[in-house]
């Protein structure tokens, strides 16, 4: 069996089931407890899970959307707020799913605008604004994470351009990886990067490092970074030697 494949298996049982023991691990997936053991410690290095005594505990994992909007709201607001500053009237945004996404598009009303966006929570706040010019992206909708997924997505990308994107994430490795929980909504993030002139990554304290096993892109596919807190300094280098601009609660740090 295949490490990847382990690895989600590890992460269904500990999900479903709570904590298990290394030996119930191994019995289940048919492998020796060495192997589960390496394999513990590396979806503890990415933040999916912490390791006990004896086994592991599953970390919080891919949440409805709900749920995630209650959490750090000034934090995120403050992000918004920020991002919502670089923006000129008559300039296109693409906002990428996610519960800082929908705060920037707070941020937005009453400005001449052409938004393009996946999330349908954006859509809702946004669909009474007459200033802005809204493109719904088509696709399989996630009802609990109000999105929109799938080829559909990917090929209603393709045929746009948008001057700016700002993406969410689950996650942010030390070394400049922006990734996410959720695998599904890796493809549609990628085809917004392709799609937009600057990229934005909206990340607040709690995504260094936060969770994800889906890469979705690296440091150099990013142009600016909006945190609530300074970077830690792994990370900080990570992004300085790919040029990217690290803005934290209306203070610019290079």
């Amino acid at each position: 069996m295949l490490a990847e494949r382990r690895h989600q298996l590890i992460l269904r049982a500990l999900r479903s089931g709570g904590p298990a023991a290394v030996t119930d691990l191994s019995e289940q997936l048919g492998v020796s407890p060495a192997t589960i053991r390496r394999d513990l410690l590396k979806l503890e290095e990415d933040g999916l899970l912490t390791r006990v005594h004896g086994g592991a505990v599953a970390e919080e994992g891919d949440q409805p959307f709900a749920e995630v909007a209650e959490v750090r709201v000034a934090e995120k607001d403050a992000i918004a707020a920020r991002a919502a500053a670089m923006v000129a009237d008559g300039q296109s945004v693409l906002l990428d799913i996610g519960t800082t996404a929908y705060r920037l598009a707070r941020q937005l009303h009453g400005r001449r605008l052409t938004v393009i966006t996946s999330n349908l929570v954006v859509y809702e706040e946004l669909a009474d604004d007459e200033g802005i010019e809204l493109v719904l992206l088509g696709g399989m909708v996630r009802r609990e994470y109000r999105s929109l997924v799938g080829f559909l997505t990917e090929d209603n990308l393709r045929q746009l351009h948008a001057d700016w994107l700002f993406l969410g994430t689950s996650g942010v490795r030390p070394g400049g990886q922006v990734m996410d929980t959720t695998v599904v909504e890796v493809p549609v993030k990628r085809a917004m990067i392709e799609a937009a002139d600057k990229v934005v990554l909206l990340a607040d304290s709690a995504k260094f490092p936060g969770t994800g096993m889906a890469k979705v892109c690296g440091p150099e596919d990013l142009d600016v970074v909006v945190t609530d807190t300074p970077v830690d300094p792994a990370t900080r280098s990570s992004f300085e030697e790919a040029g990217v601009e690290v803005v934290v609660a209306g203070k610019v740090r290079a």
